[in-house]
């Protein structure tokens, strides 16, 4: 998931699209979902028993994400006389960079919701993190020169849009399970 940059404007009915987009986000086990859904096409039940909810639980989520469109039907199958559809995170629609565009702009208190959704997924996360080798963090405030700082930015992006391509199926044998957040974002001026 990308959140872009406030550097290029943008119209209104993208500012929409991208403020919804946000909100919907918004909520730990929507992003719980989406990582799931970058690995594997699952539908509302596989998702419901992988992260313990009910398939209602799961099936209104997936509803939210698929109505703002940061999820897409990946197939449909026949189940017991209904249809069951697998859902699917579109990587190509938020992670690829496209440098002959300008960055979406999104709104700052969606960005906000987000990160505050994030902070509560990073503290689940936290709770099952193996004290291992191999484990990062990087956190401070910096002041950088602006092209160092889209230079490292989309370094940093590309490293983030290909561990979201490399992600395989929960419990894929030859796996290992991580966590990645990466949060690198302009702050607002004292």
């Amino acid at each position: 998931m990308s959140l872009g940059d406030a550097d290029a404007p943008v119209d209104e009915p993208s500012l929409r699209a991208v403020t919804g987009g946000l909100r919907a986000l918004a909520h730990p086990i929507r992003l719980r979902i989406l990582s799931l859904l970058t690995g594997a096409a699952m539908s509302a039940a596989e998702v419901a028993r992988e992260l313990d909810l009910t398939h209602a639980n799961a099936s209104y989520h997936l509803r939210l994400l698929l109505a703002n469109g940061t999820i897409t039907v990946a197939e449909q199958e026949q189940v017991r006389g209904g249809r069951a559809k697998r859902y699917r995170y579109d990587l190509d629609r938020d992670l690829v960079l496209h440098p002959d565009r300008p960055e979406p702009v999104s709104d700052p208190e969606g960005s906000r919701l987000v990160y505050a959704a994030l902070a509560t997924e990073l503290q689940r996360r936290a709770r099952s993190m193996l004290a291992a080798r191999g484990n990062f963090l990087a956190d401070a405030e910096f002041w950088v020169d602006p092209d160092d700082w889209r230079e490292i930015r989309d370094r940093i992006a590309a490293a983030g849009d290909d561990l979201h391509r490399r992600a395989r199926r929960p419990h894929t044998p030859g796996t290992l399970h991580v966590s990645a957040t990466i949060a690198l974002f302009r702050m607002e001026e004292p």
